[in-house]
């Protein structure tokens, strides 16, 4: 039978005298309930764990089973453990009371038993169950908010803390490339005209470094906030065509420093999203060249690996870099002062969250000897053979 919308409730009866369920099932069913028999403890434990009724009358003088038994066994069993049993006993001395309450029963009725006697009984059992289980449910959705509160909490004071350093970190490095310009405009406001063409020339490079670098800083900033709010379906990667516009990002650096990059002829397909992906390979080349060796040489490649990844990386002649330096990168706004220029922190704090966030890995190996250079490297989930 199953139960309506308009059921009082589920109760199963278990008694072995047909008479005595006959009586109770056409009374309790008359009376808006859903009403479930058995004639057995045996099958009253099946029957309980499948239906799980709101509440179950179980008799005590049973054979094989008996109530007492069948009422442990209910308390033993997951599903059925927290129903409610209301015995029904001719036995009405204290011991079997108290037994009856010991096994786990919250309440009794008396045989032979007066029908509104049960009905009472039950009705009173069933709203308490209902207020129960009301409050249970109440108390797990106030867990879970205050879990999701803790979280929010915890996610927010990480948010703030790097915050702070992100201003720190930009108002620091904004400010020598602005005061360039601000500084050197100043300067040709005043004194255009005295100065010889060529220093013209170097002042002008200088505010297009300057203005170049300030833009790369705002470019970042940019590709965090997109990083942070933005989901991506990764797709098959051209990862040819997506270096060759990183390499056109730092050619003024390329030009200024004099660097070599080796391209491979081919590349292993990965999947990615490329506008993130080519920041990466932007923020690698150019410290690549900027702490590379004189002249940088700089060699580029991408290697396939078992695990269903493939690794990207950037091999640089530099100086190379110490254990504790080595651990201090990718570290959010981290910022290194190597051997030529200090660089922004920003840059590989975004590789990062790039890279993760489109399931892959950075890392970074150096021996820390002169001239041997630094390898950075990145790994994405490979393309599926059929899309690469």
């Amino acid at each position: 039978m199953h139960q309506s919308d308009q059921s009082k409730g589920k109760i199963l009866i278990v008694d072995d005298t047909p008479t005595n369920l006959d009586l109770l099932f056409k009374y309790l069913n008359r009376s808006g309930f859903e009403v479930l028999v058995s004639q057995s403890g045996k099958d009253a434990l099946e029957l309980a764990a499948e239906a799980e009724p709101d509440i179950i009358l179980l008799d005590i003088m049973m054979p094989e089973m008996d109530g007492f038994e069948t009422c442990t066994k209910l308390k033993q069993q997951e599903t059925t453990r927290d129903i409610p049993v209301i015995f029904m006993t001719a036995l009405v001395d204290v011991d079997n009371k108290v037994k009856a309450f010991t096994m786990g029963a919250v309440d009794y009725v008396a045989k032979p038993f007066e029908r509104r006697e049960v009905l009472a009984r039950l009705t009173t059992h069933l709203t308490l169950r209902r207020l129960q289980k009301n409050l249970e449910q109440e108390i797990a959705e106030r867990k879970k908010a205050e879990e999701q509160l803790r979280q929010f909490a915890e996610e927010l004071q990480v948010r703030n803390a790097e915050l702070d350093a992100f201003g720190h970190t930009v108002a620091h490095n904004l400010q020598n490339p602005l005061n360039a310009i601000t500084g050197i405009s100043e300067l040709l406001a005043t004194d255009y005209a005295t100065i010889p063409r060529d220093r013209l020339k170097k002042y002008l490079d200088i505010m297009h470094r300057s203005g170049q670098k300030a833009a790369n800083i705002i470019q970042e900033l940019m590709i965090l906030a997109s990083v942070r709010q933005r989901e991506v379906v990764p797709t098959p990667l051209d990862m040819e065509v997506i270096v060759l516009e990183a390499q056109q990002r730092v050619l003024t650096m390329v030009e200024e420093y004099g660097a070599q990059i080796h391209i491979p002829e081919s590349w292993p397909t990965a999947v990615g999203y490329g506008p993130w992906i080519e920041e990466v390979w932007t923020n690698y080349l150019s410290n690549a060249i900027k702490y590379g060796g004189t002249p940088p040489i700089i060699q580029v490649g991408g290697t396939p690996e078992s695990n269903g990844q493939v690794r990207f990386w950037v091999k640089d002649n530099g100086p190379g870099l110490s254990a504790e330096e080595q651990s201090r990168l990718f570290t959010p706004f981290t910022q290194l002062s190597q051997l030529k220029v200090k660089g922004h922190g920003l840059g590989l704090s975004i590789v990062r969250r790039i890279v993760h966030k489109l399931g892959g890995e950075v890392g970074v190996s150096s021996s820390g000897q002169p001239g041997e250079g630094s390898t950075f490297s990145f790994t994405l989930p490979a393309a599926p053979a059929a899309d690469s």
